[in-house]
């Protein structure tokens, strides 16, 4: 089922139900990746929604706008993050069937870098950050994504607006964050990931840090891959 937060098209939500079950339902809230433009969108994480859903969670993919044709960039791209969290937060309160003590936030490369910034002031409880991009000055000075950074947050960024927009110097966001990061990954080298969880932990956030051997950029989303299925077992146990 799908449901616009705003007039946008691509202001939506994929909205996947649980499967299994007519308890209250956690609630996955999905962000996907491809370096915030308009190439890549929502479908990208439907094997994790689908993998969530027959595990019995209510799953809310959200698509946003994008750079390129789309009309995304900073900061209208993270605001639509925390405009479909707040439409959640509608929701559920007229919705038994969505248990708002769990309400994790799985966000893949840019998809990360925007379930982080949200988390805060959102009915999010916690934040599975897959690969995410954390550093936005290391990531343009490095030409990651193909120079993503400067369409996204526009020419020549000042030193504040980086600071602004990055994780890393927003630190601490106060929700539990399970990292998990491939050593093997070409778009956005493990060091970043490393570097983030030593800086949160010194924020006092608390953060499981889980580094896969071998795993490249795309086994975290694969639900078929050993670095997803150990954020299953650890879902599964209640965490978040």
């Amino acid at each position: 089922m799908a449901t616009a937060y705003g007039e946008h098209p691509s202001q939506i939500v994929h909205r996947w139900a649980p499967q299994g079950t007519d308890a209250p339902a956690p609630v996955a809230v999905l962000l996907h990746g491809g370096w915030w433009r308009d190439l890549h969108d929502a479908r990208l994480m439907d094997p994790l929604a689908r993998d969530l859903s027959a595990a019995g969670w209510a799953v809310w993919n959200v698509e946003y706008r994008r750079t390129g044709a789309d009309g995304g960039g900073w900061p209208r791209t993270r605001d639509d993050v925390a405009r479909a969290l707040d439409l959640l937060a509608a929701t559920a309160a007229g919705d038994e069937r969505l248990d708002t003590s769990r309400v994790v936030s799985v966000g893949h490369s840019a998809g990360g870098h925007l379930a982080l910034l949200a988390a805060a002031d959102s009915p999010v409880t916690s934040v599975v950050p897959l690969a995410p991009i954390t550093d936005l000055r290391r990531c343009a000075e490095a030409g990651l994504g193909e120079g993503a950074v400067g369409p996204f947050l526009g020419p020549d960024p000042s030193p504040e607006l980086y600071a602004e927009s990055s994780p890393l110097h927003r630190l601490p966001f106060g929700v539990p964050q399970l990292l998990v990061h491939g050593t093997d990954d070409q778009r956005v080298p493990v060091g970043h990931s490393r570097d983030y969880a030593a800086a949160a932990r010194a924020a006092g956030d608390p953060v499981q840090y889980l580094e896969v051997p071998g795993a490249d950029h795309f086994a975290v989303i694969d639900p078929a891959r050993a670095a997803w299925r150990a954020v299953r077992e650890r879902l599964a146990t209640g965490w978040g």
